[in-house]
């Protein structure tokens, strides 16, 4: 019996050795990578650099970036859908990709994201802003709007794509503000900010970190966020009004928010290692300091699970948002 009790001391003892063997060899133990779904030099992309900077130090392991653009990101997406179930692949999706995609691309999305990914946490959120050409005769929301009520359709509103979150929101004002302005969609918000600049449109709304320079420079007029609440963290944006202020009754809040998936199946216990990494970057001052003067706010979920609710949930949302819209893209 005494020998008994001395192995079992013994054998107590060395759990803690054993578990940090264990870690230590353990996940990860080579390089990981980010699929942003997007062309270099966006502010997705931006966002993933930032991470995989910031996730180095702490997984102790290189992570880098993988650019995949096209399809309205779904190929990016895919390529992670499809990648070994290890968790050395990661997603950053945007809300579009991951809970409005699947209804544009009804007949040709290649893969389901509630099916085929596996939620790890939000990284940023944010909101879009109502510009107009710097030149413009329109100085408010209410001229603009006064504006199109007088000439139905005469108006033109530029978006980064048809079913992209600028076009979502614009739908959304127009109907709850009950005004035709005419769509004109773009390959992406780079050829729609041209075309701003060049007068040949009268305004459109994009994600803040995208419009944001040629705000400061005075380019670009800011007239209204698509928030509930203003943006004070931006100082450009401080005096801009929110839509709650603007439509009360309309119930508009668009919130583009950026996230980490992973291949579903990753095992459980990796997924939460790396929430765990992304909780860490992601609550940092350094990402915070990156992220807020762009015009995203910092988030993490408090786990997988809560971000997975998020997600379903906000599939929904993006669901009323495209079939209310008409928007397709096929």
């Amino acid at each position: 019996m005494p020998n008994r009790r001395i192995l079992l001391k013994a054998a107590a003892l060395s759990l803690p050795a054993i578990s940090a063997r264990a870690q230590s060899g353990g996940f990860p133990d080579r390089s990981l990578r980010i699929v942003v779904p997007f062309a270099p030099g966006g502010a997705v992309d931006l966002t993933g650099r930032l991470l995989a900077e910031q996730l180095q130090p702490v997984l102790k392991q290189n992570v880098v970036v993988d650019n995949r653009g096209g399809a309205g990101g779904n190929l990016g997406a895919d390529v992670v859908a499809k990648a070994e179930k290890d968790g050395y692949s990661l997603l950053l999706g945007s809300a579009n990709i991951l809970c409005a995609n699947k209804f544009l691309f009804r007949k040709s999305m290649p893969l389901d994201p509630m099916r085929d990914l596996a939620p790890v946490t939000r990284v940023t959120t944010g909101t879009v802003v109502l510009i107009v050409n710097g030149k413009s005769p329109y100085k408010t929301f209410q001229e603009l709007m006064a504006a199109a009520k007088k000439d139905p359709g005469k108006l033109t509103m530029g978006s980064s794509g048809t079913g992209t979150v600028s076009h979502l929101t614009i739908e959304s004002v127009k109907r709850a503000a009950g005004v035709d302005i005419t769509h004109v969609p773009y390959r992406g918000g780079g050829p729609a900010f041209q075309d701003l600049l060049a007068g040949n449109i009268d305004l459109m709304f994009d994600v803040i970190p995208a419009a944001i320079a040629n705000i400061r420079e005075g380019a670009f007029r800011p007239l209204a966020v698509g928030s509930a609440e203003r943006i004070t963290y931006v100082p450009e944006l401080r005096e801009v009004p929110a839509m709650k202020e603007l439509l009360p009754n309309a119930n508009i809040d668009m919130q583009s928010w950026y996230a980490i998936n992973a291949p579903a199946g990753t095992p459980a216990d990796r997924i939460a290692t790396l929430h765990r990494a992304l909780t860490q970057v992601v609550r940092s001052d350094a990402f915070r300091q990156k992220m807020e003067p762009i015009g995203f706010t910092p988030i993490a979920d408090e786990s997988p699970e809560a971000y997975g609710a998020y997600m379903r949930a906000q599939e929904k949302v993006w669901q009323g948002l495209v079939e209310a819209s008409g928007a397709t893209m096929e």
